[in-house]
């Protein structure tokens, strides 16, 4: 069941991420989200520090959004998105969202998060009130049965690509190519920049 758009209001998914780097199963599930009529556009999130990954080495945040920038060039629904790097650190989601809303009063911001996140998604920050204000997209992670969901929230049965972040970053330190988990674009600039070798 699809949560009821607002009308004369943009939807807008918020896809955040480290995106460290961005890949093509990032890419692929934004497209998914948008085939199934859930968005006009997908907005790419760059995390400038993760509230559930602390003390993670993150690359450089200007880094990772010149990454996302190149990754969506072309696709007028997507969009690279840094508005995160304005806020206090670290933003928690809800505070991020809001500050969206009051930013952007003519959209209306879905949140797009992976199974694994809706599973603790009881454990986050305010995640009561990110529940009774917004709509939530849940992708899974494996091959997970859809679960129980609330009105408000829709389950994305999307084709999962066996790629991560962390394989393009493994496959850059044993010189092994990327050309098959990356764009093109992504690919040079990983190169260019030196990213991930050790």
């Amino acid at each position: 069941m699809l949560f009821l758009m607002t009308e004369n209001k943009k939807r807008t998914v918020v896809f955040g991420g480290s995106f460290d780097p961005i890949h093509i199963g990032h890419l692929a599930l934004a497209g998914a989200v948008c085939e199934r009529g859930l968005a006009d556009e997908v907005w790419f999130m760059v995390s400038p520090q993760n509230p559930h990954k602390q003390g993670c080495n993150l690359t450089d945040e200007g880094l990772r959004l010149q990454m996302v920038q190149l990754a969506v060039k072309g696709n007028p629904a997507f969009k690279a998105c840094d508005f995160e790097f304005t806020l206090p650190r670290p933003s928690y989601t809800v505070h991020t969202l809001a500050a969206l809303e009051q930013a952007y009063p003519d959209r209306e911001f879905v949140l797009l998060i992976g199974a694994d996140n809706w599973e603790k998604f009881d454990r986050w920050y305010k995640g009561d009130e990110i529940l009774s204000r917004y709509g939530i997209i849940v992708y899974p992670r494996g091959d997970e049965e859809m679960p129980q969901l609330p009105a408000n929230v829709v389950w994305l049965p999307a084709r999962l690509y066996d790629v991560s972040s962390t394989m393009v970053r493994e496959a850059m330190a044993s010189g092994c190519g990327i050309s098959d988990l990356v764009t093109p674009g992504v690919e040079r600039f990983i190169i260019e920049n030196e990213l991930y070798k050790r």
